[in-house]
C-alpha cells in the first residue's frame, strides 16, 4: 500500500515512532447526534501530541464538522494501536460555521495546549482561525477549508484540500473538455468566500477556454431557501448545465425546486456538495446524474479505501464524505512529517510549528485523497493533487474518468 511504504521510509528517517490514545476525562458535552467519545479527548499523559480543530458539530453545516471529527478520529485510532511511545490527543470545538465561534472555539484549544491544529473544517471560520494559528506560531493543517485566503500570507497554515483556485479552473476545464455543456448558468453564494471564490475562477477559466457562460445568480445566507428565481433566470437563459459552486444544503434544495419546475439541466458540483445523499429529507433520486469534482471516491477498491470506508460504516452507519477522508489523511500526514522532523511531544508549539514548516514541502504523502501519485505541497502550504471527476448512478458516486 503506497501510503504504508511512504510512512515506512519516513520512519527510517525518524527518532522515534507516533502513537497515541482518544480516550479520558470529558471537556465538553457531545453535541446532538454524536456518542462522548467523538467529543471527548484523552488524558494527557505527557507523551501525546495535543492535536486540535474546530468545525461545525451542530447546526446546518454538521455533515462536515462530523465527517472531519470522525474520519481524524478513525486515523488517530489507528495510530494509537501500532503501539508506539508517542501519542496523539485529539480535541475537536464546535464552531457552528460561524466565524467569531471559531474564534472561541479556537481560544479554548489554546487554552487546553494544543500543540498542533487542524484549523477550521469550513472556510469562512477558517480564515478567521488561520489569522490565529500565524500569530501563535501554531502549525495547522486543515482538511477542507479550501479559500485561498485561509492560507494567504501564513507559512504555518496548510490546506489538505485542493483550493478553491483548483476547483474553479479544474471543473471548468472538465466541463469543457468532456463536453458536458453548451451554455452554462452558475448559481453561487455572495457571502459565503467558499462559493465565490470557486466561481470566480470557474469564470476565469471559462472564458479562456471559450466555455459559454450565459449568465449567474446569487442567493445568501439568509435567501437559501426559494432558489424559483435562479431556476427560472437559467431556463430563460438557455441554459444546459448549471454550475453549483456551493455546499450540499442549497444544492438539495436547487435539484427539488428544478425538478417541480420541470426543468432538468445538468447539474456539475464541487466537494461541498459531497453529502448530498445524507440530506434529511432529501429525495435522493433527484440526484441521480449530479456531477462533482472531488478528492475521494469511496468505492475505490484499493486496500486503505476499503478498510477506512468499512471502518467509518461500522462505526457510523454511513458512508464517509471527502471531508472525513481528508481529515483522515490530515492525522497520518502530520504524523509523517513529525517523524521525518524528529519531534518529540515533550516540545513546545513553537518548536514544533518551527519544524513543521521547514518539513512539509519536502515530504511526499501517499493517502485516500488524490489520484494516487502522492501529495505534495509547496511552500505556500498549497496542496497538489488531483479532483477526481464523479457522477452519482444508482444512489452512489461512480467515477467518470
Amino acid at each position: 500500500m503506497k501510503r504504508a511504504l511512504s510512512l515506512a521510509m519516513a520512519g527510517a528517517l525518524s527518532l522515534s515512532l507516533l502513537a497515541g490514545c482518544g480516550g479520558g476525562a470529558s471537556e465538553t458535552p457531545a453535541p446532538e447526534g454524536t456518542t462522548p467519545a467523538e467529543t471527548t479527548p484523552a488524558t494527557s499523559t505527557g507523551t501525546a501530541f495535543k492535536l486540535g480543530g474546530t468545525g461545525p458539530l451542530t447546526g446546518g453545516a454538521s455533515i462536515y464538522g462530523l465527517a472531519a471529527q470522525r474520519g481524524a478520529q478513525i486515523a488517530v485510532d489507528e495510530i494509537n494501536a501500532e503501539g508506539g511511545t508517542i501519542q496523539f490527543e485529539l480535541r475537536y470545538e464546535d464552531d457552528v460555521h460561524d466565524a467569531e465561534k471559531a474564534v472561541n472555539a479556537y481560544n479554548t484549544l489554546k487554552e487546553w495546549g494544543m500543540q498542533i491544529s487542524l484549523g477550521s473544517v469550513t472556510s469562512t471560520p477558517g480564515v478567521a482561525t488561520s489569522v490565529l494559528n500565524y500569530e501563535d506560531h501554531i502549525f495547522a493543517l486543515t482538511p477542507s477549508a479550501s479559500a485561498p485566503d485561509v492560507i494567504e500570507g501564513k507559512d504555518n497554515v496548510y490546506q489538505m484540500c485542493f483550493t478553491d483556485d483548483n476547483q474553479g479552473s479544474a471543473s471548468a476545464q472538465y466541463i469543457y473538455e468532456q463536453g458536458l455543456g453548451e451554455n452554462v448558468f452558475i448559481i453561487w453564494k455572495n457571502d459565503d468566500v467558499y462559493s465565490t471564490g470557486i466561481k470566480d475562477t470557474f469564470v476565469a477559466k471559462a472564458e479562456e477556454l471559450g466555455l459559454t457562460v450565459v449568465g449567474d445568480a446569487t442567493f445568501t445566507e439568509d435567501s437559501q431557501t426559494d432558489f424559483t428565481v435562479q431556476l427560472q433566470q437559467a431556463q430563460q437563459a438557455g441554459a444546459d448545465l448549471i454550475f453549483l459552486p456551493m455546499y450540499y444544503t442549497p444544492a438539495s434544495m436547487i435539484l427539488t425546486q428544478a425538478d417541480q419546475m420541470g426543468y432538468a439541466p445538468k447539474f456539475f458540483g464541487v466537494d461541498g456538495m459531497d453529502g448530498i445523499l445524507t440530506v434529511e429529507g432529501f429525495d435522493t433520486s433527484l440526484a441521480e446524474g449530479v456531477m462533482l469534482l472531488t478528492p475521494f471516491n469511496a468505492d475505490a477498491t484499493d486496500e486503505a479505501t476499503v478498510n477506512f470506508v468499512t471502518k467509518y460504516q461500522e462505526l457510523y452507519g454511513e458512508t464517509p464524505n471527502q471531508f472525513a477522508a481528508d481529515a483522515y489523511d490530515c492525522v497520518y500526514a502530520l504524523k509523517l512529517a513529525l517523524e521525518t522532523a524528529g519531534c518529540t511531544p515533550d516540545m513546545s508549539a513553537e518548536e514544533i510549528n518551527t519544524a513543521l514548516v521547514s518539513t512539509f514541502p519536502t515530504i511526499t504523502f501517499y493517502g485516500l485523497t488524490g489520484d494516487g501519485e502522492g501529495i505534495t505541497w509547496d511552500s505556500t502550504g498549497a496542496v497538489s493533487k488531483a479532483p477526481k471527476g464523479m457522477v452519482i448512478q444508482d444512489g452512489a458516486y461512480v467515477g467518470m474518468d
